[in-house]
């Protein structure tokens, strides 16, 4: 067992987050519906959603009887609204081919829509007890800097990193999920990207990139997100319009939302071309 083990799955049991897609009684339903939202999310974005999301919906057939369009509407302002799309499609799915039953194998999830390695390890690994490698952007940062020595991982999942998480996974499966998640709580809570809280960190002693005076990154550019004056935004701008109402929208009370007229018919047609709105006659639009 690595050295690593112990310390970090004792520190998980003392300092675990109270979260309902952990909890002994959640569903494997509750488990995929968060990992789908909890994509580029901020956990406390997301709790008030997965809760009204699964008393709406407790189980993907519940889901996969309403319209796409109601998916979209719930899920409000959590962002990358074709994340909604896809769960709706997956429940779709599940409903449709697995007896209303989330898959327990990582195989079969994969082939769910929208869900992809990560997706399909997580809910395999955290819904049922699997021994899968679950490379989210917290694993991968703490097992940069305690093994690797180095502040921040590489963009895009390299073979090396994963042949090095395989390495590091607990035999017994029931640990390898324990290890997995208790990764994540740590470069979560710990482990952070800026200013990361290493007098708080069980295996300070052990960690590479400490040990060596935490050396600053020096590999190519971080990509900055932004978000003022973005297509994302004008396309939140004018999705918010129809999710708030209950029908069709006429082109008038999204061409008041948006100055930028060139900017607003692209993000407009992007839309569509998305599949997130739908055209209800010549100068009208609503949810699918």
């Amino acid at each position: 067992m690595s050295a690593l083990h112990d310390p970090i799955l004792s520190w998980y049991d003392d300092h675990q987050r109270d979260l309902p897609w952990r909890r002994p009684s959640a569903s494997a339903w509750s488990v995929m519906v968060s990992e789908f939202m909890l994509q580029q999310t901020p956990v406390a974005r997301v709790l008030p959603v997965h809760e009204q999301w699964l008393e709406r919906w407790p189980e993907p057939k519940d889901l996969a009887a309403e319209p796409a369009g109601e998916a979209v509407r719930a899920w409000g302002r959590l962002g990358y609204p074709r994340r909604a799309l896809r769960l709706h499609a997956a429940a779709s799915v599940i409903a449709d081919e697995h007896g209303g039953v989330v898959p327990d194998d990582y195989g079969t999830l994969r082939s769910l829509p929208g869900v992809g390695d990560y997706t399909a390890a997580a809910i395999a690994s955290f819904a049922y007890g699997r021994r899968h490698v679950v490379l989210d952007t917290n694993v991968r940062r703490v097992l940069a800097r305690a093994v690797s020595g180095v502040e921040l991982p590489a963009q895009a999942v390299t073979r090396a990193e994963r042949e090095l998480a395989t390495e590091l996974l607990p035999a017994e499966d029931a640990t390898a999920a324990a290890w997995a998640v208790a990764t994540m709580e740590l470069g979560a809570l710990v482990c952070t990207a800026v200013g990361p809280a290493c007098e708080r960190c069980p295996v300070v002693e052990l960690c590479a990139w400490h040990t060596a005076g935490r050396p600053a990154y020096d590999g190519p550019p971080r990509k900055v997100q932004t978000w003022a004056g973005t297509d994302r935004q004008c396309r939140g701008r004018l999705l918010a319009v129809l999710r708030d109402s209950e029908g069709p929208v006429h082109r008038s009370a999204l061409d008041v939302v948006w100055v930028d007229e060139a900017q607003r018919e692209r993000s407009l047609a992007g839309l569509l071309a998305d599949g997130l709105i739908v055209r209800t006659g010549e100068a009208t639009y609503a949810l699918p």
